[in-house]
């Protein structure tokens, strides 16, 4: 059985992608579409790695950093050196983003207290003024 090649266009609409984004990939070295004449062909290998990409973007993942986690993959010990590495990233990437998070609600809360102090001084001044208008 052969395997079923993709025009850019087919992965544009299969990931919601542009084809910018997806040429800008394969400049960046993180996919390689089969060239026919002007056409690129993507291959499964390409749509897996795509998905990684777009997974691993999500997450906060610099491209560069992407590529050479991609670039660690090994089918002859079957992808582990990659997924260790892999996994090495996610718990860093997680450590920064729960130190953003707390961040994040801290100034949420901080937000929510001056804003509750606004309201009341702006209530308290409309009062005062109701008052002054009814003498």
């Amino acid at each position: 059985m052969t395997e079923r090649h993709m025009t850019i266009s087919e992965m544009c609409e299969l990931f919601d992608v542009t084809p910018r984004t997806l040429r800008y990939y394969e400049a960046k070295e993180l996919l390689f579409p089969l060239r026919v004449g002007q056409k690129r062909l993507f291959t499964r290998r390409d749509r897996a790695r795509l998905t990684l990409i777009l997974r691993a973007k999500r997450y906060g993942f610099a491209l560069e950093d992407i590529r050479q986690w991609l670039d660690l993959y090994d089918p002859a010990d079957q992808g582990q050196r990659q997924l260790r590495a892999g996994r090495d990233m996610a718990r860093e990437r997680l450590a920064e983003l729960v130190k953003e998070h707390e961040a994040l609600t801290e100034t949420i809360a901080e937000l929510k207290a001056e804003l509750e102090l606004a309201d009341k001084k702006l209530a308290a001044t409309d009062q005062i003024l109701r008052v002054g208008c009814r003498l």
